[in-house]
């Protein structure tokens, strides 16, 4: 029995072949946020960076995950300053100080690659530096969290209490989910927590982790698009994103950058 003939909140209990499966496709979905990286500088609108992204995978093989998904029609989601996710690629150019989330799914041989980083437009405020860096440190705690004997909840623990020890807050509206041969799949990992809450975690099992951390309140909106999450009180958000396995010891991260390129600020 394959992922696509269960229930979605059914977890899955992968084998190696799935491993192997998910290894390929997050290398994909790694590269196509490190080929951006020189691409993302002021005056350039995400609608480039989208269609870079499109071609980039179409020419390996691979699809977009997230073209035609639920009417969505663009490879990537782009999530400026205030924005949390979901972001729509449009013709507004990026300004210098920006921060930008940049949000990529695609589909290589049936297994989905899913994982998001965030980038510095020219030189960003001190504050917005150190909201990114501390979104990082978020995700690599939960991360770090995510081996068998734990739950779900170790990993909201880890994330939220971090966050909040240095005074921002997790958004509790999006949380990440398994995946593999279906995009969204059971757990869902709600990127705050206790520790014993929720399913526990097993060898196999395969999921993301995504913690978007805002300076501000943690309440969101969705604007008029339908897709668009920004913060209630305009204060800056920032995410980042790995696809994980579980394994015996710990865990194994599907799409960590190939070229050391996991956050900002990067080589020029």
């Amino acid at each position: 029995m394959t992922d696509t003939d269960l229930d979605e909140r059914t977890i899955v209990i992968h084998d190696a072949a799935g491993f192997e499966g998910m290894r390929a496709a997050g290398r994909l979905a790694a590269e196509v946020l490190d080929m951006l990286v020189a691409h993302v500088k002021p005056g350039v609108t995400t609608l480039a960076l989208d269609r870079l992204a499109y071609d980039f995978v179409i020419a390996r093989g691979a699809v977009s995950a997230t073209i035609f998904y639920r009417g969505f029609s663009h490879a990537l989601c782009t999530s400026i300053n205030h924005v949390i996710c979901h972001g729509i690629p449009g013709p507004k150019p990026l300004q210098a100080g920006d921060i930008v989330n940049i949000d990529v799914t695609i589909v290589l041989d049936g297994w989905h690659g899913d994982t998001s980083r965030m980038y510095f437009v020219g030189d960003p405020p001190i504050k917005a530096r150190r909201l990114v860096d501390l979104t990082y440190e978020c995700l690599m705690l939960g991360i770090e969290a995510a081996k068998p004997g734990n739950t779900v909840g170790h990993i909201g623990e880890a994330i939220q209490r971090h966050a909040e020890k240095n005074r921002a807050s997790v958004v509790r509206d999006f949380c990440g989910h398994g995946l593999g041969r279906r995009f969204h799949m059971a757990p869902n990992i709600v990127h705050a927590g206790r520790a014993g809450e929720g399913p526990e975690l097993r060898p196999g099992m395969f999921f993301t982790i995504e913690p978007m951390v805002n300076l501000g309140r943690p309440d969101a909106k969705i604007l008029d698009d339908g897709w668009t999450a920004v913060t209630r009180d305009r204060s800056l958000s920032a995410q980042f994103e790995h696809s994980i396995g579980i394994t015996e010891s710990g865990c194994e991260i599907f799409t960590g950058s190939p070229l050391g390129l996991d956050r900002p600020p990067y080589p020029a």
